[in-house]
């Protein structure tokens, strides 16, 4: 027995009884109806990822912001060794200013500073100061007072300008600081596929770099004021590997900020400076 079904239009109005179903859409031939569903469910082919904003994010664009991130925390790590060590100068007078067996040398960073006796005979024998500090030996070191009590330190009869330390710290407490804010706004970027944290992130690198620079220039004339402080005692002064981690970890993070700052343009500044030769304009 057959049974007559009743067909609804778009706009609710029923079609006569008998009425074929017409295919919605394109015909499709054989096996159309299975590459349909395929197709709505992917189409065999990856998606591609797009950001909140609408701008899609190829996994080449994603691999450069990867390459420039590690570039970026390259320079965060160096900044990090240098801050947290004691090796930004060494100080050190003749090595027979105290006596023939062993002399006495110096070296500090931004928190704290050490003092170490050296056996003369360890000494290099064309060396005419007292080092160099990585030389075996007993050594004494203690923590500035200057973020405590406000005290300045004395070494070799010398006081610091504690204004200048303090000031040299924090500088490179705040390079430290936009670091992490820089940090955040890539894994932002790349978590929630957000191009324009990448505009943030390079402010920050380039800005924290430059920061790292300035503590390093008034560490530099902290030490200048240190040695002027007295002239007692005749003192060989030179900047140590922390100044070097410094000074490199500068550079890479404004460089890291720079490969940010031409990942959020919207064009290939290599493109647009060097067209195809095939271009019309």
């Amino acid at each position: 027995m057959w049974s007559t079904f009743s067909v609804a239009d778009d706009d609710g109005r029923m079609a006569p009884p008998g009425t074929a179903l017409a295919t919605v859409g394109t015909p499709q031939g054989p096996g159309g109806g299975l590459t349909g569903l395929m197709t709505g469910r992917g189409g065999g082919n990856k998606r591609r990822r797009t950001t909140s904003a609408g701008h899609a994010m190829s996994e080449a664009l994603e691999g450069k912001i990867k390459l420039a991130f590690f570039v970026a925390i390259v320079g965060v790590v160096l900044t990090v060794l240098g801050v947290g060590t004691e090796f930004w100068v060494e100080l050190a007078p003749s090595k027979s200013f105290y006596n023939n067996q062993t002399c006495l040398t110096a070296h500090y960073g931004l928190w704290k500073g050490c003092t170490k006796t050296l056996w003369v005979s360890d000494i290099d024998p064309e060396r005419e100061s007292c080092g160099p500090a990585d030389l075996p030996g007993e050594s004494n070191c203690t923590y500035f007072k200057f973020f405590t009590t406000g005290e300045n330190a004395r070494m070799f009869q010398k006081t610091t300008r504690k204004n200048l330390n303090v000031a040299a710290a924090m500088l490179a407490l705040f390079s430290l600081f936009l670091m992490v804010m820089g940090a955040i706004c890539i894994v932002m970027c790349l978590s929630k596929e957000i191009i324009f944290f990448l505009k943030p992130a390079s402010v920050c690198f380039i800005l924290s770099g430059v920061l790292v620079l300035l503590s390093l220039l008034v560490f530099h004339l902290s030490v200048l004021a240190f040695l002027a402080s007295d002239h007692t005692v005749p003192l060989h002064h030179e900047l140590s590997w922390s100044v070097t981690c410094i000074g490199c970890a500068a550079a890479v993070l404004i460089v890291g900020g720079i490969l940010f700052l031409l990942l959020a343009l919207p064009y290939s500044p290599w493109q647009r400076c060097l067209p195809p030769k095939d271009s019309s304009s």
